[in-house]
């Protein structure tokens, strides 16, 4: 598809000889949120690590924004806009709220065609995700697990990306934590931001994600829209239920 944001073809990857992945491929479009699902060890977390250039032994192809960023260091795939949220959040627990946002501040950016891409401030991110905003001068290592997590993602929003990687961000948060996550992605959709998730949970997946890819033991098993999955009994058997 020529207006994928991202484009994934036969990646592989490996920690040190155990390979993890094997021939892995997927695309995201503009404005567009896609699961990554799969039951636990089946490779989603390296997917994204992959994609972001985080491991050395990796193969394949990775195009971002039209670019081919297959061997690029992280540093600068993050710097071209494609933000990360990894699984075990990273804040920094000794910062303030604000002092971690201002750590992920980056430029505002454009679409190719010159159009502005979404510009987020401390003040806006305040509104998508309140409880941040009650507690800007508050150490991250005294926040909730939901709200590291919200500090996590609004951390990454700050860096304007055009597509985020969204690693598991229901996993081991209070359901109301959820229910905000899950609002906030939807906001995040419709102002424009394209979405790569990670997750386990059907129900939250169902709640935001347009297309489906199911992972198994590092392949790619299924691809469809979330709702032929969410209708797909078998499929979800297979490879979904625990």
């Amino acid at each position: 598809m020529t207006d994928a944001l991202l484009q994934v073809d036969g990646l592989n990857a490996w920690y040190g000889a155990a390979q993890i992945l094997f021939g892995v491929g997927l695309e995201v479009r503009r404005g567009e949120v896609v699961a990554l699902m799969g039951r636990n060890g089946a490779g989603k977390s390296t997917t994204l690590k992959a994609t972001m250039g985080m491991l050395q032994r990796r193969s394949g192809q990775v195009s971002f924004m039209g670019r081919d960023i297959a061997r690029a260091e992280p540093h600068a795939i993050a710097r071209a806009g494609l933000g990360y949220v990894p699984e075990d959040r990273r804040i920094f627990s000794d910062l303030t709220v604000l002092e971690n946002l201002d750590v992920g501040r980056q430029p505002a950016r454009t679409w190719p065609d010159g159009t502005a891409a979404p510009t987020w401030t401390p003040e806006a991110l305040f509104q998508l995700f309140p409880n941040l905003g009650e507690m800007p001068h508050r150490p991250g290592g005294r926040m909730s697990g939901g709200e590291q997590q919200m500090l996590t993602v609004a951390r990454t929003l700050m860096g304007n990306p055009f597509l985020v990687l969204l690693d598991e961000p229901s996993e081991g948060v209070a359901p109301l934590i959820v229910e905000q996550m899950a609002q906030m992605i939807i906001a995040l959709k419709r102002q424009g931001v394209s979405i790569l998730l990670c997750e386990q949970n059907m129900h939250f997946a169902e709640l935001v994600s347009d297309r489906a890819y199911v992972l198994e033991k590092g392949q790619i098993r299924y691809t469809g829209t979330m709702a032929e999955l969410a209708a797909d009994d078998a499929v979800r058997r297979a490879y979904l239920s625990m």
